[in-house]
């Protein structure tokens, strides 16, 4: 269904962005370029048992999407829905077939977190080398922390090698940024560009290799049926015993009870987890016991900037959207050629 002529655009942002309170969960998203404009109009929509219901979307252009689930239920019977702008680049909350079929296209963010998603692979790494949870443990037992510092020796990071399991947006900037660190990077993706690794300084090897020989392995690739349970094992078992495993991109890619066991039989030196298999995990998960992981709660890249960028994206797809434009960043790009997506774009 087009809007009939005259009629606001309508804004749905899920509920999870505004407090109880109402006021603003992320103050630093700056809604303003949607709320300024006379001809727009924006709400927020909360969820139902964590997951958008199509009735509560009806009459409603597009919808900027935080934590909740999109899926069959999601899509209002009116088809005026024309755009799902989610929150970040992962959309493992959006059923993109549904959508697809529903002629909605549906948006991801990778400008607004490139930078501080990299940085927080860094972050893991840098607190990993320099034991850094554990020193600070050590700190606060005052003498007998001192006392035993010396048993735990960090790791430098000059000559070793990072090894970088996707090289997409999110992958090529964290190898970025740790260039001045004088680090060997290599990486494997079965869809990288040779000669973009070429201008990173990056040598693309074949999985077990990268397994095999990173000191520092980091996980970037999307969750799709063909990465899930990816990090296995087998390939865990390739890494070296000095080694350390870093996830930001989405748990259920690693085997977690794979993982724990390597942590807990010493095969591995450590990880630094920011996403779990189940989030939250569970109070008695064993990851939780062990000192040579450093655990975050799927949020060490909320930063102001991150939310800023992420949130401009949104909204740029919005209005472009608004315009009768592609929006940037469309994953489900089948959908651009779709009669019902087609038609409902303005004239």
């Amino acid at each position: 269904m087009t809007p009939v002529a005259g009629t606001p655009f309508r804004v749905a942002l899920s509920g999870d962005f505004r407090r109880a309170d109402g006021a603003p969960a992320f103050p630093m998203v700056d809604l303003s370029p949607l709320g300024g404009a006379a001809d727009v109009d924006v709400r927020f929509v909360p969820a139902v048992d964590g997951v958008m219901r199509g009735e509560d979307l009806a009459e409603t252009d597009a919808l900027i999407l935080l934590v909740p689930r999109f899926d069959a239920r999601s899509i209002p019977a009116d088809g005026r829905l024309r755009l799902v702008a989610r929150f970040g680049v992962g959309y493992d909350n959006v059923d993109l077939e549904a959508c697809t079929r529903a002629g909605i296209a549906v948006t991801i963010t990778p400008d607004g977190v490139r930078r501080p998603v990299a940085v927080s692979v860094l972050t893991l790494m840098l607190a990993l080398a320099g034991r850094l949870v554990q020193k600070d443990r050590l700190t606060r037992q005052g003498p007998s922390g001192w006392a035993a510092r010396s048993g735990f020796m960090g790791t430098g990071l000059t000559g070793r090698t990072f090894g970088q399991l996707g090289l997409g947006n999110i992958g090529a900037e964290t190898i970025r940024l740790i260039a001045p660190l004088e680090m060997r990077v290599i990486a494997h993706d079965p869809f990288a560009d040779p000669a973009v690794a070429a201008a990173l300084g990056v040598e693309l090897v074949a999985l077990d290799t990268l397994f095999a020989q990173a000191d520092f392995l980091s996980i970037g690739t999307p969750l799709t049926e063909a990465t899930r349970g990816l990090v296995d094992g087998r390939l865990i078992g390739l890494m070296k015993p000095t080694a350390f495993l870093i996830n930001t991109a989405r748990g259920p890619i690693v085997d977690q009870a794979a993982l724990t066991a390597a942590l807990r039989e010493g095969r591995i030196a450590g990880a630094g987890l920011d996403v779990f298999e189940t989030e939250p995990p569970a109070p008695d998960d064993p990851l939780l016991s062990l000192d040579t992981v450093i655990l975050t709660p799927h949020a060490l890249c909320w930063t102001d900037e991150c939310f800023a960028g992420i949130g401009a994206d949104d909204v740029r797809a919005v209005l472009a959207v608004k315009a009768g434009r592609v929006p940037a960043g469309v994953v489900n790009r089948a959908v651009l050629d779709a009669p019902r997506w087609r038609a409902s774009a303005p004239a």
